[in-house]
């Protein structure tokens, strides 16, 4: 069973704003009012209400590749306070770091994956996440790369582009916007820069901004609510089998008081494997150990339940596609 998606009430703006540039009326096209962003900054919008008005609107206009000039409209107003923190942060690399720390705020479907590819670094959402089609991706992934050129002035240009979803009649608009190779009906959506485009610094860098920004965006975000909350148990059961080896998934359910067939198959409905949420408990604890300067390599291979840290290397580079001194390297340059 597919879990509930959101998105923020702001960023749902972009389309109405997009349609009234385009001199019709929005709320009459759409049979939607226009959203109230006045009373919440957690305002949240169902992934399939917007998957719907985009539809709506694509009915309408019959626009090829409409997504992408609806995500060339993006704004820090879009997206809240992450808006800003991001505008505020020093280079791309700190921007990158934040967005991947509070996506939730403004996009709610999955997990967003940061990892390096050689001389690249990667933002994938795999398989695990919610798949709302097209439209709804195009937007998305177009805003990201126009905001990343609006914040550091640049036509920043990503090295490759893909996406899940079936290939449309005419690649070349995508191709143009983005101005590098586009892909589609792959396993996961992927947005690849180049490693030193990291360092480009941002043209509005605040730290102190940045810092009371952060402070505000730890305290949206945790009041989300985190779903059923059973994925989280079973990674919270994960981190505590850690420090004693490997976990196993008879182990974990044993902590839930399930039979590892139970818990299997509790994952299973949800679209998750327990291999896939032993890796992502794995790497989430792996980074925030490595960013723990005092912690050496084989304590954090031992705390993550590795007997060797020539395994734990093995296991970080086949997640992220660098090794863990180097990320650790990578993170106190920032």
């Amino acid at each position: 069973m597919q879990r509930e998606a959101y998105i923020s009430t702001a960023y749902v703006g972009l389309l109405f704003e997009y349609l009234k540039g385009r001199g019709y009326d929005p709320e009459a096209l759409l049979g939607a009012p226009w959203p109230d962003t006045s009373s919440d900054p957690l305002g949240r919008f169902p992934m399939s209400e917007w998957q719907r008005l985009l539809n709506r609107a694509d009915d309408v206009l019959q626009m090829p590749a409409m997504g992408i000039e609806i995500g060339r409209l993006i704004t820090p107003a879009h997206i809240g306070i992450l808006g800003y923190a991001l505008l505020a942060c020093t280079n791309l690399a700190q921007a990158l770091s934040r967005l991947e720390r509070y996506v939730r705020l403004i996009y709610d479907h999955g997990p967003m994956d940061t990892h390096f590819k050689g001389n690249s670094i990667e933002l994938e959402w795999g398989e695990s996440c919610v798949q709302p089609g097209q439209l709804v991706d195009e937007v998305a992934i177009t805003a990201l790369v126009q905001f990343a050129r609006n914040v550091t002035d640049r036509h920043l240009t990503p090295e490759y582009v893909c996406f899940l979803n079936p290939e449309p009649a005419d690649v070349s608009v995508y191709e143009r916007y983005f101005g590098c190779p586009v892909a589609f009906n792959q396993r996961s959506t992927i947005v690849r820069f180049p490693i030193e485009s990291l360092e480009l610094p941002l043209r509005q860098a605040d730290p102190a901004l940045l810092s009371i920004l952060e402070t505000q965006a730890d305290k949206l975000l945790a009041e989300l609510p985190q779903g059923d909350g059973f994925d989280q148990k079973v990674r919270l059961a994960i981190s505590r089998h850690c420090r004693s080896g490997s976990p196993s998934l008879e182990q974990v359910a044993s902590d839930m008081k399930m039979s590892g067939r139970s818990l299997q198959r509790k994952l299973q409905k949800r679209g998750l494997s327990f291999q896939v949420l032993l890796d992502e408990t794995r790497l989430t604890l792996a980074k925030d150990y490595l960013r723990e300067g005092h912690l050496q390599l084989t304590e954090v291979a031992q705390m993550l339940g590795y007997s060797e840290q020539s395994a734990f290397n093995h296991a970080f580079r086949r997640w992220t596609g660098i090794s863990p001194r180097k990320f650790r390297q990578m993170h106190f340059s920032i």
